[in-house]
This record gives structure tokens, C-alpha cells and sequence, in this order.
């Protein structure tokens, strides 16, 4: 009986159109994973489907004019559009909205609460009398409790860094209407996730997963505690209590149990109801699940957690195989700052094997790793056409021009030949085991030394000298070349699966590489006599001025972007002051002599700073934008007579002053000044 291996990837949001990114962190993965299985024989199933809930999309839905549902189905199919050009072979790709959904989240529901998992009780939320509903937490706006900036977010301050719930916040009113909000009282269920630390715990011990991914989870397990999964709001999946009228379930709780909906779906549409089971309910199912590191505590913990909740015996993950980000050129990918890769014209440019084999070669697996266009081109050009194209190429040709087309006979080998065999079969196994082990950048990196190791074979063997003087060395040197291209194919079939194809067409073969066997396609030889199609060049050249072109284009977009939005979020002027008010500010010149990052925020930075006549501690909302290293030595001008704040349970003694946007920020910097001359 052949192994069943259920593969799931994360599911995108439908919220937005995905980038390069995504498909790093996830996708093209846990293909390359599903391509790989199905040429092993494996009964592979490869699951995945849009999530389509959450306080995000009705947000964004209001914002754009749209229901929430006229939202997700507009992102739902811009999401499996860029997934089919991009060549991803799902067996299913379903949607947390299909009909099977709502149903058997409830049932994790019930489940969890008749075993006691779950209990109720009642908080204080922000509530909108004018709107007579309660807001989420990004629905919210208003004033940061530790500096005062007016515009704080629901969760956190854009200027300190704080963080804080959104009831902290003073004068806090809806983003949206502006309208005043007041706390009240409302009643929430919480899944109990303290109470199964001992069975995660072991269940992760139980793991063999990546070093990173196991002592990610293994640091959140000593934190958990009871979780809400239930919230105020009309879209998404209601819980089904008499009590709870107009909650919805929280979209981390719904989400994941849509990895057993869309194959609930994919059995229907099989026209066998049941069939998920032979995957979910068979605990000799492998089941390894995909995902960007952001997403392991919802997939090593809480799914388990719910899972271990439920009377039915659901399968449980085998392997999380979790990669890092995959930034654009050194910064993460924004649309809204116009630092993104518009793909539509992309693939106006560009094939789908080409970002598929570059995605993989620099794969986010241990580290954070990145797309530039500059590496982009290096690996179409010398890479793809130099090496692996190149030798396709050379040899078809050589064999259309020499051996009457078709492929030649196999002659007694030398030892070169032998050499170049054994080494070929060497690294075949090597890229097999980088398969199985979801190491795609090792895998591409063998990809190219067996084109490597063909190409200087080839040169070697000089088979354009024995076709003048000794054919049969000359045929036996082509047939060995063309095995190696016949196993490029293979090898090269789960990351860059049409361009494989074609390999394997123009060595005559009529039936897909997609539906052979990797160990009958190893062990078979080539027949010789087989005709040979004519060849043709795989891959074409990416020329310099289109790459410095898309790096001006990438550079415009984003000082666009930025210019839009100073010019919607430049701040209104403040009332008019005197000359008086001026003077009562002590700005000086302080000179940071110390400088480092506040634990457990993401903004804030902490600097010791020499201003003449002391020394001050200051704190400041500015990581996103400055380095401790960059700073320490810098002169900077202080406002030294502020009365100190306590920030981060740290006494902040002065403000360092600074420009900026929404996503700019400059630091007020002076070089020739003395350490604590005064400003004005």
C-alpha cells in the first residue's frame, strides 16, 4: 500500500494579493515537497484555500466599499490566479467560507467545551454607542497612555513603541466614524491552552524538527495561558450557544480547522464524502505542514492543543517545516510603501521557472534571506541558461548534427565514463535526501553541479574530434551525456517543473515526466535509436537594462509612495504660540555616548546621553529607523528640561527631537557644536 503523506501550507489571507514572500515562506516549498513525493509513488495530498475571516477584512472591506464577502472573493481569486502562474500544484484549493466549514468548527467547539477546555467570563471592551457595537482593536484610535500621542493604534503607539490593550488607551473613538467609545462590559469563551502544556511538551520532544522551529515553540509553551477565541463582530463563523449572540469565532481558532474543511470539500468533489478520513483519521497518515516562522505558535500549539481537545482522533502535524522572511532588497515587502514586485508585469518579463528556481536557490530555510534583481539575473543567466541550459542545448545539438538525430548507441565505457556516472548517481542521491528533508537550496545547489559536472565531461571527452576518428567513443560520450540530462530532468522536476517537461520531451519521450517513477526513471536506460526532437534554447538571457530598469522602476514606486503618503498624513498645524512659550524650551546638544534596544519592544531604544553638565538617560521610539551602533557617538539636540517620563518601567529623561513621516523618521543631528550648547 502506498504511504499517504497529507501536505498543508498556510493558509493566505484574502485580504490582499500575496508576493514573492508568501510563496518563499510557504508554498513553493511544500510543492517542490508534494512533486517530489508523487514521482516517489507516495499518495500525496497537497491542501491549501484561501482564510476568510477576521476584524482585518471587514475593516479593509468597509474601507474599499465592499461587503465582506464581495472582499474575499475578489482576493480569493486574485490569490489562486497568481498561485496557478506561478505553477503551484495543489490538489485542492479550497476557502474557509465553503459550506463544510462552519459546521465542523463548531464541532471543535463543542468538543473542547464538553471536555472542559474551554469556560467564559466576562471582560471590558471598547464599545461604540453611535455604531451600538464593540470594536476590535483595529477599529481604534486614540491616546497613548505613556507619551500622549494622539493618534495611538488599539494595540500599539507609533511613536513609543508601547504596547498596551486597547482599553488603556485615554480618549479612545473609532478609527473609522471618529465617534467616542466607552467601556462595557461583554461575555468571551477562552480555550484553556495552560491545561495541555504537558501533553505539548511532549509532543514536542516527540518532533524532530528544525532547530529553530522546536526552540520557537519550546519558548511560547512556557508562557501559555487562557486564550480568547471568541469576539464581537458579524463576519465570520458564529458559535453556536444561545448565549453568544452575534460572536463569531476568533480567525487564529476557525482558520486551521479549514485545513480539514478543504479536504472535506476535495472528497466531495471526488465524489467520495469520506475520503478525508483516509488522511485525518489514519494515524499512519505523514502529515508535514508549511509555513512562514510567524505562524508556528497557531500550528505547534494551539492546533495540536485544540486537536487533543476533540473525541474524534484527528491527525496531528509530523513535521512543521516553518522558513524565515524572504525580504526585497534588503527590507521586508510593502505594498503600501511601494517596496513590492508588481507581477503582473513580472510575468509580462519573465517565466514562472525562472522566480520558482530563484525563490528556492536562495530559500529562507535557517536565515533570513532576500530577493534583489541583481541575484535574480545571476541565477537566470548563469545558472539556468549557463549550466543547465547550455549543456541541454550543446548536447541535442551535437546528437541531431552527429548521431542522425536519435539517441546513439552505448559503446564499451572508459573510466572517464565510469567516473562521470558514478559521480552523476552520487549526487542524485544527495538531492534526493534534500528533497525528503525539505532542503531545497542544497538541492538546487546539486542541481547545478551534475550540469556542471555534464559540461565538463563534455569538454573533456571532446567528442567533436572523435566523430572524425573514433564514432563509437563519440556515441558512448553523448549517450552518457544525455543520462545525465534525462536525470537533470528529474532532479530538476520539483522546483521548475515546465522547464523539466520540456527536457524530457525533446529526449523523445511521449508521456509526462510528471507521471513516472523517480527510481524507474533512474534505473531505466535511455533506448538508443530513439528519435530526438529538434532542439530549442530553454531559457533566455535577462539583460542588464531591463534588471537596472526594474531596480530604477522599484526606487520610483517607493518615493511615490512615500510622497502620497506624506502629503495624506502631513499634521495640521498647532496652535499658535508665543515667543514666551519658545523660551521656556532647554533644547542642548547631547552627545549619545551609549545606545541599545529595549527588552521586549519593538520600537524603543534606550540611549545614555552626554548633555555638558550630566548625563542622561533617554528613551526613544526610532528602532525601526536607526541601529543602536549607528547612533552611538552622534550629536543629537535634547529637549532637557522635560519632565521625566516612566517608559517601559524606565525613567526617560529628556526627548531626543526628530522629523518625520508616518514611515520616515530622521534624527535632528548637529557635528561641530560642543556637547551642551544650547539650541533655539
Amino acid at each position: 500500500m502506498k504511504q499517504k503523506i497529507l501536505i498543508t501550507a498556510a493558509l493566505p489571507y484574502a485580504n490582499g494579493p500575496l508576493h514573492f514572500g508568501h510563496i518563499a515562506g510557504a508554498y513553493l516549498p511544500a510543492d517542490c515537497f508534494a512533486r517530489f513525493e508523487r514521482l516517489r509513488g507516495k499518495q500525496v495530498l497537497y491542501i491549501c484555500g484561501s482564510d476568510e475571516y477576521g476584524v482585518a477584512i471587514t475593516l479593509q472591506a468597509e474601507l474599499a466599499g465592499r461587503t465582506p464577502k464581495e472582499h474575499v472573493d475578489h482576493f480569493h481569486q486574485v490569490i489562486v490566479q497568481f498561485f496557478e502562474k506561478l505553477g503551484i500544484s495543489f490538489d485542492h484549493f479550497s476557502r474557509t467560507t465553503c459550506k463544510e466549514h462552519a459546521p465542523l468548527v463548531q464541532r471543535f467547539f463543542q468538543d473542547l467545551l464538553e471536555n472542559g477546555y474551554i469556560e467564559d467570563k466576562e471582560t471590558e471592551q471598547l464599545y461604540s454607542e453611535a455604531d451600538k457595537k464593540f470594536l476590535a482593536d483595529r477599529y481604534v484610535v486614540g491616546t497613548c497612555p505613556r507619551c500622549g500621542y494622539e493618534e495611538a493604534r488599539g494595540d500599539e503607539c507609533g511613536k513609543c513603541g508601547g504596547s498596551f490593550e486597547a482599553t488603556d488607551l485615554n480618549h479612545p473613538r473609532s478609527k473609522l466614524s471618529g465617534a467616542p467609545l466607552v467601556r462595557k462590559s461583554t461575555r468571551h469563551w477562552f480555550l484553556l491552552l495552560d491545561r495541555f502544556k504537558e501533553k505539548l511538551s511532549h509532543f514536542l520532544e516527540a518532533r524532530a524538527w528544525k532547530p529553530n522551529v522546536k526552540h520557537f515553540a519550546q519558548g511560547y509553551l512556557e508562557d501559555l495561558h487562557p486564550r480568547a477565541i471568541t469576539r464581537d463582530l458579524e463576519w465570520g463563523v458564529p458559535v453556536p450557544l444561545k448565549e453568544a449572540q452575534g460572536k463569531v469565532f476568533y480567525v487564529w481558532f476557525d482558520a486551521p480547522i479549514g485545513y480539514i474543511t478543504a479536504t472535506q470539500e476535495w472528497s466531495v468533489k471526488q465524489g467520495n464524502p469520506d475520503g478525508w478520513k483516509e488522511y485525518w483519521l489514519d494515524s499512519q497518515t505523514k502529515y508535514v505542514q508549511f509555513m512562514g516562522k510567524d505562524n508556528i505558535p497557531f500550528h505547534a500549539l494551539f492546533f495540536p492543543a485544540m486537536i487533543f481537545g476533540q473525541k474524534e482522533p484527528y491527525k496531528v502535524v509530523d513535521d512543521l517545516v516553518a522558513n524565515e522572511f524572504y525580504n526585497l532588497e534588503g527590507r521586508q515587502f510593502s505594498k503600501s510603501e511601494g517596496w513590492t514586485i508588481d507581477l503582473e508585469d513580472f510575468f509580462h518579463h519573465f517565466h514562472a521557472d525562472q522566480i520558482r528556481y530563484s525563490i528556492a536557490s536562495n530559500a529562507p530555510e535557517t536565515g533570513d534571506s532576500e530577493f534583489t534583481w541583481k541575484d535574480f539575473q545571476m541565477r537566470c543567466n548563469a545558472e539556468l541558461l549557463g549550466k543547465l541550459g547550455n549543456l541541454v542545448n550543446r548536447v541535442l545539438v551535437f546528437a541531431q548534427n552527429q548521431c542522425g538525430g536519435q539517441i546513439p548507441k552505448k559503446g564499451p565505457l572508459e573510466e572517464v565514463d565510469e567516473r562521470f556516472l558514478n559521480a552523476m548517481h552520487r549526487l542524485t542521491l544527495e538531492v534526493e535526501e534534500c528533497f525528503a528533508s525539505y532542503r531545497l537550496r542544497r538541492a538546487c545547489q546539486l542541481l547545478m553541479e551534475i550540469a556542471q559536472f555534464g559540461n565538463s565531461y563534455f569538454d573533456s571527452k571532446t567528442p567533436w574530434k572523435d566523430a572524425k576518428t573514433a564514432r563509437e567513443t563519440m556515441e558512448t560520450t553523448i549517450y552518457c551525456c544525455l543520462e545525465c540530462i534525462k536525470t537533470l530532468a528529474l532532479v530538476a522536476f520539483p522546483i521548475i517543473p515546465s522547464s523539466a517537461e520540456k527536457i524530457w520531451e525533446l529526449l523523445g519521450f511521449k508521456e509526462a515526466l510528471a507521471n513516472q517513477s523517480w527510481k524507474q526513471v533512474l534505473e531505466t536506460a535511455l533506448v538508443s535509436t530513439t528519435p530526438l526532437p529538434k532542439p530549442y534554447i530553454l531559457f533566455q538571457k535577462v539583460e542588464d537594462e531591463l534588471i537596472e530598469k526594474k531596480i530604477a522602476d522599484l526606487k520610483k514606486e517607493k518615493l511615490l509612495k512615500a510622497e502620497e503618503k506624506v502629503a495624506e498624513t502631513l499634521a495640521p498645524l498647532k496652535p499658535t504660540i508665543t515667543i514666551d512659550d519658545v523660551h521656556k524650551l532647554d533644547l542642548r546638544i547631547g552627545k549619545i555616548v551609549k545606545a541599545e534596544k529595549v527588552a521586549k519592544s519593538k520600537k524603543l531604544l534606550k540611549f545614555e546621553i552626554d548633555i555638558g553638565f550630566e548625563t542622561r538617560t533617554v528613551l526613544s521610539g526610532i528602532s525601526a529607523h536607526y541601529t543602536p551602533e549607528e547612533l552611538i557617538g552622534k550629536k543629537v539636540v535634547v529637549v532637557a528640561n522635560l519632565k521625566p517620563a516612566t517608559i517601559a518601567s524606565i525613567e526617560s529623561q529628556g526627548m531626543v527631537l526628530a522629523g518625520g513621516t508616518d514611515s520616515q523618521l530622521e534624527l535632528l543631528m548637529l557635528s561641530d557644536l560642543p556637547v551642551g550648547a544650547v539650541v533655539s
